[in-house]
């Protein structure tokens, strides 16, 4: 265990969970530790399936945007940069992982879910890849991984419009793959990957490994230019504009600047 993760594993499944209330928004230090869990785990052979989760009524909030330095570590340093390496070694774990989402799964948190092999959510789970609602570009290599799972034309709507997916459309479109009452919600993830770690462990490694393909480098490439990207649109007043928006619960004012 370390801070704000807890790890168990039972009958070959682990059980990953975040507890950062309240809304388990993510920075650099929690996806770096979050890293080290899983590539702890990928050393384990009492793991082969990782079911992960986040305690609260809600999955992801995305990056904490609030404070004067947005995206800015303690010692001034910028956090952008960490928190994607970070998230490339996510992507680059070899366990099968199922996420469980409860609530909402934003920014940052939608590309924290989008790890994941397979996504089982409760009615009240909700996606939105709000990024140009804050005046800024997608990151977290969703603008790669996004598309991936529900084809082009889907993640363009969600990316351009910056809108938010009730559960019955994200199961439709394959966003989810499973949708069960919230009080299963937990089991029901441990349960597909009790099924997945049921199976013969170097095969299904092997398997997955095929599927993914150079999923963790495209990644790596991706955040490179959405990272560029952000830079570039930090700097100008309609980012500000975004911040203050989102944070006062209002539509944004943008005038392309």
């Amino acid at each position: 265990m370390t801070q704000h993760i807890e790890v168990s594993i039972a009958h070959h499944v682990a059980t990953v969970v975040i507890d950062r209330p309240p809304h388990n928004h993510v920075n650099a230090a929690l996806i770096g530790a979050l890293a080290d869990t899983l590539e702890a785990l990928d050393r384990d052979d009492a793991c082969r399936a990782i079911v992960l989760a986040t305690n609260g009524r809600v999955f992801c909030g995305g990056a904490d945007l609030s404070g004067d330095k947005v995206l800015v570590t303690d010692s001034g340093e910028a956090e952008t940069p960490i928190l994607y390496r970070n998230a490339v070694r996510l992507f680059a774990a070899r366990k099968p992982i199922v996420a469980a989402i409860q609530g909402s799964a934003v920014g940052a948190g939608l590309g924290l879910a989008l790890v994941a092999d397979f996504r089982v959510a409760s009615p009240e789970a909700r996606f939105s890849a709000n990024f140009v609602s804050l005046g800024f570009h997608a990151g977290f290599g969703i603008s790669h991984t996004l598309p991936r799972v529900i084809g082009q034309q889907k993640a363009a709507l969600m990316l351009l419009t910056g809108r938010r997916v009730k559960a019955a459309d994200a199961l439709a479109w394959g966003l989810i793959d499973e949708l069960v009452p919230a009080d299963e919600l937990r089991a029901a993830a441990t349960a597909l990957a009790a099924e997945i770690a049921a199976a013969a462990p170097l095969g299904v490694e092997a398997t997955r490994a095929t599927l993914r393909g150079a999923l963790a480098e495209a990644v790596r490439r991706q955040t490179e230019h959405e990272r560029a990207e952000q830079d570039r649109l930090m700097a100008t007043a309609d980012f500000r504009e975004g911040i203050r928006a989102v944070a006062e619960r209002r539509p944004g004012n943008f005038i392309r600047a």
